[in-house]
């Protein structure tokens, strides 16, 4: 009975994201012909992620190490272990200047392929050539003042319970070519509201709690740290997690 209470409310978050991204769809297609309207297309994301979970009774808790200054540029590293994941990064940059980089089948989607066509950033981690120049981009809109949110692990992984994964290289270096703060932020519990995207065990409502450690400073750093970063990172994320 459990599991099929859970499959349930799994299908009607489902139903609550897509009926109410139907509504704000002609809204954010007229926003996406101008670049300069990406900040009220997050900022509609940011109303519909809330939205769309507060219908089916999940709520969002964000607890902070240090005050985060929102005027400035960050790379944002949150582990990766449920679609709820997305909608809290949508909420915790609070000035709506910010962009995903996420897998390439995002773009197939039908809740997210308007913003990876736009907004975000798609990358295929499996090509050199996808993922250069998805880095490339993602240092073009840094270098003009816009956070990016990369999940390090590159995925959500095949593990449930869940564990924390090994980090990918690339927004370690990213961060100190331009340096750029990181932001660790450790989703401590959305994978028990719903894992993944929820087929497989279903969802329920709850209370996502999300803790954003202290920025780590990158403008001292070089290129020959970027391991020592990743490992500094992925240890911070790891004790908070686990």
């Amino acid at each position: 009975m459990k599991i099929i209470l859970r499959k349930v409310h799994c299908f009607l978050y489902a139903a609550s994201v897509g009926l109410t991204y139907a509504i704000c769809l002609p809204f954010l297609y007229l926003l996406s012909r101008n670049t300069r309207n990406y900040k009220y297309m997050n900022a509609i994301r940011r109303a519909w992620g809330f939205v769309s979970s507060i219908l089916v009774g999940i709520v969002y808790n964000f607890k902070y190490e240090k005050a985060i200054d929102w005027s400035r540029t960050y790379i944002i590293c949150p582990n990766h272990t449920s679609n709820l994941d997305i909608t809290a990064m949508t909420l915790l940059v609070k000035n709506n200047n910010h962009c995903f980089m996420g897998k390439e089948e995002l773009l197939n989607s039908f809740v997210t392929r308007l913003f990876f066509k736009t907004v975000d950033i798609p990358v295929n981690r499996e090509s050199k050539m996808s993922s250069y120049r998805a880095f490339k981009r993602a240092s073009e809109v840094l270098a003009n003042g816009t956070s990016v949110i990369i999940f390090p692990e590159g995925k959500i992984a095949d593990d449930y319970p869940p564990r924390l994964q090994e980090f990918k290289n690339g927004p370690f270096r990213l961060a100190i070519e331009l340096k750029v703060p990181i932001i660790p932020v450790t989703s401590v519990n959305t994978w028990k509201i719903l894992w993944d995207s929820g087929v497989q065990h279903g969802s329920k409502p709850g209370i996502c709690n999300i803790f954003v450690h202290e920025p780590v400073e990158t403008a001292q750093l070089t290129l020959d740290d970027a391991d020592d970063l990743r490992d500094k990172v992925y240890g911070i994320i790891k004790q908070k997690f686990e």
